[in-house]
């Protein structure tokens, strides 16, 4: 794609995630989640997200193994595409969150999101890097469960069930194969490709990272307290 049809798609995607977001909103929203209506409608846009880039990531990397030889200049139609469209996702979900949330309860994702939108925007209409932004979104893998989560705990608030510890279980899991083992190789790698990448790609990159890596350490805390030291204490309560 030359790179007016690289804009074009960024926008494109970026519509259809709202478009998407104004049909949940229009569909029944279960009861328990109704006192928090747009929380519930930013979680199923986002997991449509991860859904449709985390198995598109998995494809690309199955189709063309050759692009983790050269995750600088390698680039095709189909990475292209994905990458585009997940830079109109952040966009898409940034305006969502400075629109409809207080910015002290947001502002680490929207900071999250600027970096992500300037790393995958210069990816995308450079076409270089394509490969790098294809294996951080391998991370979406693991947001699937984490969103597949959510509802179970900031809008319904059920009482534990089979349904949900295994979700939760499969989230930590996949926590750390695809969030926490994908984000520690892209550190090694763009370590040890330095000397090849230009100084403020290099910059963005390692600031990128470093912010991810923070709040995914405190995400992980926040997950294991909830899910399996709190599950632990009810047990020896319960007993």
């Amino acid at each position: 794609m030359d790179l007016r049809s690289t804009l074009l798609l960024t926008g494109d995607s970026a519509c259809c995630f709202k478009l998407l977001n104004t049909v949940i909103r229009i569909l029944p929203t279960p009861q328990p989640a109704q006192r928090k209506a747009w929380k519930w409608r930013n979680i199923s846009t986002s997991l449509a997200h991860s859904c449709l880039t985390g198995a598109g990531a998995v494809s690309c990397f199955y189709l063309q193994p050759q692009m983790v030889e050269d995750l600088i200049s390698f680039c095709s139609l189909h990475t292209h595409i994905l990458v585009t469209v997940s830079t109109g996702y952040f966009i898409h979900d940034f305006l969502d969150m400075a629109l409809n949330q207080p910015f002290k309860q947001s502002w680490d994702l929207l900071l999250h999101h600027s970096l992500v939108i300037s790393c995958f925007s210069l990816a995308a209409t450079s076409r270089l890097y394509l490969g790098f932004a294809v294996v951080s979104l391998l991370v979406e893998i693991n947001s699937v469960f984490l969103h597949l989560r959510q509802p179970g705990t900031e809008l319904t608030a059920p009482q534990p069930s089979l349904a949900y510890s295994i979700t939760s279980w499969l989230n930590l899991g996949t926590f750390l194969v695809f969030r926490a083992c994908t984000l520690g190789w892209m550190t090694r790698w763009l370590a040890g490709h330095s000397e090849h990448i230009p100084r403020y790609v290099l910059m963005m990159g390692t600031t990128g990272l470093s912010l991810i890596t923070i709040m995914n350490m405190v995400m992980f805390y926040k997950m294991f307290k909830a899910d399996i030291l709190s599950s632990m204490r009810n047990t020896r309560e319960n007993h």
